[in-house]
């Protein structure tokens, strides 16, 4: 009972950060070039990964399954049909653990092209899979 109301709550902290993360796509495609649309959407997608795989934990802790790492959670979650394209989530999770060192503009592009190109799509079909569980 405790994790179906947990994961439930955090959807709730999860959509409002999709709903910013579109948002932050949608200005950084109008400003491409611009740093500040650039760095806004690395910070956004930084969030957003963080929020839906603890979103991920908590419902799989819902349905009886214990994981602890991004990792894990993430395996189990495409594992279970949960999500798919498993490998761009565990992907995501890299690209996540290398905006802390973005020190050339060239790590920084290659972040925006996959946030671009592919992450926005597996986590429009995350977002709309939880929606559905509620």
């Amino acid at each position: 009972m405790y994790y179906d109301i947990r994961w439930k709550l955090r959807f709730q902290n999860l959509e409002k950060a999709y709903a910013l993360f579109c948002r932050r796509v949608e200005e950084y495609l109008i400003n491409k070039n611009k740093e500040a649309y650039q760095m806004a959407l690395i910070q956004s997608f930084e969030i957003i990964l963080e929020l839906s795989w603890k979103t991920l934990k908590d419902y799989l802790e819902s349905e009886g399954l214990k994981e602890t790492t991004p990792r894990q959670v993430i395996r189990r979650a495409y594992q279970s049909d949960i999500i798919n394209h498993g490998e761009i989530w565990l992907i995501a999770i890299e690209k996540r653990n290398e905006t802390s060192h973005i020190y050339e503009i060239s790590m920084a592009q290659d972040i925006l092209v996959f946030i671009e190109e592919k992450f926005v799509t597996v986590l429009k079909e995350l977002f709309e899979n939880l929606k559905s569980k509620l």
